[in-house]
């Protein structure tokens, strides 16, 4: 994922609140294209209840981030990833940060049991660590 001229802050580097904005990104993608979500008009939608984010190094732009996903927790309706945001390189670590999804009906926005291709995809990612 490229970094972008808007990302930097006053210290000349990423903003904290970008790092968050490349998570959700990740994750989401990820969900829309091995899970099959339908986040404009399927019945259930994922909403952020959590997250949290470690910074490890600095990074800015003009550089591109790989980004490490995993599942941690697969609940009912819930799951806790793990990111990890990194430099090209895959080795240098900027950030590490945890989000978690509830995934809800899209009209009464109460929780509902994961299932189907998006369970599948989820359990694909689970790790065993914590």
């Amino acid at each position: 994922m490229p970094t972008r001229w808007a990302d930097n802050d006053a210290y000349g580097h990423m903003n904290n609140t970008v790092h968050y904005a490349f998570m959700d990104t990740a994750i989401n993608a990820w969900l829309v294209e091995q899970g099959g979500l339908d986040y404009r008009g399927g019945d259930v939608i994922g909403l952020c209840v959590e997250s949290q984010c470690s910074y490890t190094a600095e990074i800015g732009f003009p550089e591109v981030l790989a980004v490490g996903l995993s599942v941690a927790r697969l609940g009912t309706s819930s799951v806790h990833y793990r990111v990890g945001l990194y430099r090209r390189d895959r080795r240098t670590k900027v950030a590490e940060g945890r989000f978690v999804h509830v995934f809800v009906d899209r009209e009464t926005r109460r929780p509902v049991p994961l299932a189907g291709r998006l369970r599948t995809a989820l359990e694909k990612l689970q790790t065993s660590g914590t």
